[in-house]
């Protein structure tokens, strides 16, 4: 006891040198870690850029004005603004390593992610929690969780694991949870369903956000809804339905990744009326987006492209997060908030040029600087490499002569149509088979279905992303290149794969869970466009991700209509059709 004692008087000792140090160097008695002179830098209280001398100590801005610095750094031709924020993100969906996504992201002046973990804990349980836990310790970008709240999406799913209120209860006490991730059963929450709203209850217990995600829901469904405690969406893709969200009080994510784009559509949003309650996210953005355009840096030059005035573009990228997520010391340049600090060269061409986190230069001159990587536990790592239980397919595992429902594919959107029944694979009308395999617990079960506007001519496409339950989904004009397709993704232990005639054109492996790759961003990629070229010459149509778009397919809360690893449904009534 008297060790523990000791121990912790210690840690009171040490925060206690570190705070006396702080209000010395703000008052100017000593001199700060670093000063970066002469900013031009935003000030989110008072909306306008102002001018002075920014001094950083033990990780924390602490004043603005006149100071003098170990470092110095003159800033005078460059704008300082708040490290950006995405306030809703899915790190497995962009295929890469939590390690690889902060190397990715940082050049863009992303310093803090909110992170839904839903995808992997869909297929490791709270395994999957734990590792992503684990593997975004002490990384230069700040990731928050959000629990997942359902696991499986809805009860007609079959994922890894079943996840109810007091499977997830304990991560709360956990310094990055900061509530409860997206409500994507709406259904359930509107219906009264008791596991739905035991967790949104058991969150509220604990204090904690819950995040919507409620496609097209208004009215008195809308309310109810709300009524049960859900207090953001990210689902709007009108300036309609999220107006009438924001003003029943709910906080609008203005989401812009790489299978949904919403912006446009939600400009009307980011003006000095409404601007106050949005914030922006990716949800999922592949390695090709974050190489070319960018990050939430990229949201922020298209809304200034648009005409929007750069101090609400910011603050929208910023600050409002913070706000939002109850983060009191980040989304701000102001003294006690964190200096997550970025460096830019105007708000015409807006480059980052330098990224400090916790005052720690983190990227310049092109280069993300080094860092150590966080330790998983073996027994994690290890499950997580061995996640698929699925017996060899052929192509009789597909043969079904029955008819079945045709799932129509919106250009562009990840909601689909009703078109009808059909019994055979017809190119000519774009009608291909689809299956979704089911792979956790080698249940053999196999979804069967149909699908319109994918438009390839021959061959297969297969991967081991498809949400939410990450079963293995399949698409293709005959059954033989089905079942290799397939057959590839489990002897890969996941990812992505593009057959014709027996043969693999290309493929991505996935192994981390079937959903992340250890590579780097540059190999991930370049394997991504390979099998995407693939596929586009196998005459999947143009504009359409073969791959992202696909794997929306099995997804059961996105309307009209879905396939799982027991048929299709129709997911407004919750039923097989």
């Amino acid at each position: 006891m008297a060790g523990l004692k000791e121990s912790f008087t210690g840690k009171i000792n040490r925060k206690l040198q570190k705070k006396l140090r702080v209000v010395d160097v703000a008052a100017g008695r000593q001199k700060a870690d670093l000063v970066l002179k002469n900013a031009c830098y935003l000030n989110v209280f008072s909306n306008e850029f102002c001018r002075g001398d920014i001094a950083v100590a033990e990780g924390l801005v602490v004043g603005m004005g006149e100071y003098s610095g170990i470092k110095e750094v003159d800033v005078s031709d460059k704008l300082v603004l708040p490290g950006l924020i995405d306030a809703h993100i899915h790190l497995e969906s962009t295929l890469l390593s939590p390690a690889e996504f902060a190397r990715a992201v940082l050049p863009h002046g992303t310093t803090t992610v909110i992170c839904d973990p839903h995808e992997i804990a869909n297929v490791m349980g709270v395994d999957g929690i734990e590792y992503m836990i684990e593997a975004t310790e002490g990384l230069p970008v700040d990731v928050h969780f959000m629990l997942p709240s359902c696991v499986p999406s809805t009860p007609l799913d079959e994922s890894g694991a079943r996840l109810d209120y007091r499977a997830i209860d304990s991560f709360y006490e956990h310094g990055r949870v900061l509530g409860l991730a997206e409500m994507m059963n709406y259904v359930g929450v509107t219906a009264g369903d008791s596991d739905c709203i035991e967790k949104i209850v058991a969150a509220q217990s604990h204090h904690k956000k819950i995040d919507g995600h409620a496609p097209g829901l208004t009215g008195n469904a809308l309310n109810a809804y709300m009524s049960a405690g859900v207090y953001s969406d990210h689902e709007c893709s009108t300036a309609e339905e999220a107006l009438e969200k924001l003003r029943k009080g709910q906080f609008i994510m203005v989401r812009e990744g790489t299978a949904a784009k919403n912006l446009n559509a939600l400009l009307p949003l980011l003006d000095k009326q409404y601007y106050s309650r949005c914030m922006f996210a990716t949800d999922d953005r592949h390695p090709n987006d974050l190489l070319s355009e960018g990050h939430i840096d990229c949201i922020v030059k298209k809304a200034l492209a648009a005409g929007v005035d750069p101090i609400i573009a910011l603050k929208v990228a910023s600050h409002h997060a913070a706000r939002y997520f109850l983060m009191n010391n980040k989304g701000a340049i102001a003294p006690g908030y964190l200096a997550d600090l970025i460096l830019v060269d105007d708000l015409e061409k807006f480059n980052v040029l330098e990224v400090y986190k916790k005052g720690i230069l983190r990227y310049s001159n092109g280069q993300v600087l080094d860092f150590e990587c966080p330790e998983i536990d073996e027994n994690l790592r290890q499950q997580a490499l061995d996640t698929f239980r699925v017996n060899e397919l052929t192509p009789a595992s597909f043969f079904d002569p029955r008819r079945k429902a045709i799932i129509g594919m919106v250009k562009g959107e990840i909601i689909t149509t009703d078109e009808g029944y059909s019994d055979e694979v017809d190119t000519e009308k774009d009608i291909l088979k689809i299956a979704v395999i089911e792979r956790h617990r080698n249940t053999g079960h196999i979804g069967l279905g149909y699908l319109k506007g994918y438009g390839m001519k021959s061959g297969a496409v297969a991967t081991s992303v498809s949400h939410d339950s990450h079963n293995i989904i399949v698409v293709g004009e005959n059954d033989a290149d089905m079942a290799a397709a397939a057959n590839r993704i489990t002897q890969l232990h996941g990812g992505i794969c593009v057959v014709e005639k027996g043969k693999v054109l290309a493929e991505l492996p996935l192994e981390i869970a079937g959903l992340m790759s250890g590579s780097s961003i540059h190999e991930v990629n370049q394997r991504l466009e390979n099998a995407k070229t693939a596929a586009h010459r196998l005459g999947v149509s143009d504009g359409i991700d073969p791959f992202m778009t696909l794997s929306f397919m099995s997804l059961p809360v996105i309307p009209t209509l879905r396939l799982t690893t027991r048929g299709i449904i129709d997911v407004e009534t919750q039923r097989y059709v």
